[in-house]
């Protein structure tokens, strides 16, 4: 596992200023002596209502930036979860790609060559204080393009009523653990023991974290698939026997139970356990659920991992504007503005000195469980072109896996086989 890098962010800041300096004098492309560029932005919206809506972040980014940097501009366009890869697509293929974008994937445009990389862009403070086991998630062919913008991890949540009703005095720490916490919770007339959903919503963050507690993965160290590993394997075959066959998981179909439908269902007081990230604290608390969060239940005793996501800003090539791409990213990637997102939507910073400080702020005590398990985090292998095709597949089929009469091997074979002939096929 990478070592995180802990830099002094006094040192940081000034050679910040000290490399914003540089670039002003320079000048460099449309800003020198020929009006006023302006940046085009493309971000996610990570509002669940108008009221929370990403562009009121951007904006205030937006108006500080300009207000210190004379001669750019910056516009945003913030988009659905929805929409906004489809609609970055269709602007590149167009040949209107913006200067920025912000999404949850990289690697086609980088793997094209329309992406700038990260020592292109960054400072060597800035580019420094990513928190490595994130960045190194943002690299094609060991060289970062995708640079981390938000990320989470995942813990086992538990309803505390329920446990208590249930007889259950802990939160399990195994697989046999959490089948005896369902069990008991079963009995106790709880309507779904453990929520697992493998609907196609996000099936692929379920999938990774039970690969994980059983030892494997989607990838071995080498960055090779290995979705049919004897592990992989295991870990769906026990799901599909111990906890939906006894039936531990509810009255509902995992193939068809979509994740904000389990989590919907904790909010209501009807789910025992689930695997769960930050946003469910805030949807949980909101409801007055009492719950609690440990580590997710490993084979034989807590996972030695868990699954850590992120989402990732990058800057195209097409308008030739590196110079001011580059002092923008500097500039949002201050403590102060990584913390402000992070707190708006319960999510976790991505570079050492906003986790820090979100480590020493105790009005974020309930982060830091997730803070602790980002520096163990395994990461989507979103370097993989083909990882996006290969997930198109598995939310259409893993469902099966654990279904009565289910083949696990089967399905994680052909997935298996599919990863491999696109990433063959991909160079």
């Amino acid at each position: 596992m990478q070592r995180r890098r802990f830099l002094s962010l006094t040192a940081a800041g000034a050679a910040t200023t000290a490399m914003a300096s540089t670039l002003a004098a320079c000048g460099g492309g449309d800003s020198s002596g020929s009006g006023d560029v302006t940046l085009k932005l493309v971000a996610a919206d990570y509002g669940d209502k108008p009221d929370n809506n990403s562009k009121k972040y951007w904006m205030k980014v937006i108006r500080a930036f300009e207000s210190k940097n004379a001669g750019i501009k910056v516009d945003v366009t913030v988009l659905p979860w929805t929409e906004v890869d489809k609609r970055l697509a269709q602007m590149v293929r167009e040949g209107q790609a913006p200067d920025l974008a912000q999404i949850g994937a990289y690697a086609d445009y980088a793997a094209a060559g329309k992406l700038y990389s990260a020592d292109q862009l960054l400072s060597i403070p800035t580019q420094s204080d990513f928190i490595s086991s994130v960045s190194a998630a943002g690299d094609l062919h060991r060289v970062q393009y995708g640079l981390p913008f938000v990320s989470s991890t995942r813990l086992l949540f538990y309803n505390e009523d329920l446990f208590a009703k249930a007889g259950v005095t802990k939160a399990p720490e195994s697989w046999a653990d959490l089948q005896s916490a369902a069990t008991k919770l079963k009995a106790a007339g709880v309507k779904i023991p453990f929520g697992l959903p493998f609907g196609p919503e996000e099936p692929q963050a379920e999938t990774m974290m039970w690969m994980l507690s059983a030892g494997g993965g989607y990838t071995d160290r080498t960055g090779a698939y290995t979705i049919d590993s004897p592990e992989n394997i295991k870990a769906f075959e026990w799901l599909r026997d111990e906890l939906v066959g006894k039936g531990l998981t509810g009255p509902g179909d995992p193939a068809r139970t979509n994740r904000q439908q389990v989590f919907d269902a904790f909010t209501r007081g009807e789910v025992g356990m689930l695997n769960g990230h930050p946003t469910l604290m805030r949807q949980a608390d909101a409801r007055d659920i009492k719950y609690k969060m440990a580590p997710l239940p490993g084979v034989d005793g807590k996972a030695e991992v868990t699954m850590g996501v992120a989402d990732w800003m990058m800057g195209f090539k097409a308008n030739g504007r590196r110079e001011q791409i580059g002092r923008f990213l500097d500039f949002i990637y201050h403590k102060e503005n990584v913390l402000d997102f992070t707190r708006r939507y319960d999510m976790l910073p991505v570079t050492t000195s906003a986790s820090q400080a979100m480590r020493n702020d105790g009005d974020e005590k309930k982060l830091w469980p997730f803070l602790e398990q980002l520096q163990y985090a395994q990461f989507y292998p979103a370097d993989k072109t083909s990882w996006a095709r290969v997930t198109k597949t598995l939310k259409e089929k893993i469902g099966s896996t654990v279904k009565k009469g289910g083949d696990p091997a089967s399905v994680l074979g052909e997935l298996q086989r599919e990863a491999e002939a696109t990433d063959n096929a991909d160079g």
